[in-house]
């Protein structure tokens, strides 16, 4: 099961707000989830109340092989870029690591 960190949307028509979902990726936008992580309002004017998320749980999420999307990616990247440095470096070993190994097959 491929799973994603996403946003699920909530509330009416212009006063949309977001959660911040772990889903299987071919589920639909708003259907089932396996936990939610945070929520986004943008509609609110305060930045402090704009979004929040549970950073440990993200990196569990991470840790066990969840993508996240680009969308959610820009929002914990605006409010804890530790996360999203820490996957890319990890992503960017893994590469390293990959060519090194076919270079010595060679």
């Amino acid at each position: 099961m491929a799973l994603k960190i996403r946003l699920r949307q909530h509330g009416r028509t212009n006063r949309s707000f977001f959660r911040l979902v772990v889903t299987d990726a071919r589920s639909p936008r708003d259907g089932k989830y396996v936990e939610a992580l945070g929520w986004y309002n943008p509609v609110e004017a305060e930045d402090d109340k704009k979004l929040f998320f549970k950073a440990d749980r993200i990196q569990h999420w991470l840790n066990l092989g969840a993508e996240l999307t680009e969308s959610a990616a820009s929002l914990i990247k605006k409010t804890s870029p530790e996360i999203i440095r820490a996957q890319t470096e990890k992503k960017l070993n893994s590469l390293a690591k990959a060519a090194t190994k076919r270079k010595k097959k060679d």
